[in-house]
């Protein structure tokens, strides 16, 4: 999906932020993939939150995640048109190594995807200057 008028390809639309999720994106612009940790159970936690789920402290702690996991499930996109894609794309649920799961893109062939797949994260760096993670599979 090109501009009409320019021809580029339109830039992606740029995720909500907040206090909550700042460290998130903060880790993603130094190709870290940054997840929580409550400090008082050890119980990790994506996406982030102000207060653990498991044992309502605000103790928290970021941990860096290895990257790697198996997709959970997934979706293939192919219509409307969105901003920065080019359908068909993949929208999969990652099983991070860590214990949570993340929604992400799949940069390979929609056709080739399935479930249990090894996959590992890596950093698409925005042109308007912020970063996104990214999953391929294992070679």
């Amino acid at each position: 999906m090109n501009d009409t008028i320019t021809g580029k390809q339109p830039l992606r639309t740029r995720p909500a932020r907040s206090r909550d999720t700042d460290f998130f994106w903060h880790g993603l612009k130094e190709h870290k993939l940054l997840l929580q940790k409550c400090s008082a159970c050890g119980e990790m936690r994506h996406p982030p939150t102000p207060v653990c789920p498991t044992c309502h402290s605000f103790e928290i702690e970021y941990v860096e995640s290895t990257g790697k996991g198996t997709v959970y499930t997934y979706t293939v996109h192919h219509y409307p048109p969105i901003p920065g894609f080019t359908a068909p794309f993949a929208v999969v649920v990652v099983d991070l190594e860590e214990g949570v799961r993340m929604v992400a893109n799949l940069d390979m062939p929609v056709d080739e995807v399935h479930i249990g797949q090894p996959v590992v994260v890596y950093f698409e760096d925005q042109p308007d200057d912020w970063t996104v993670p990214v999953f391929r599979p294992v070679s």
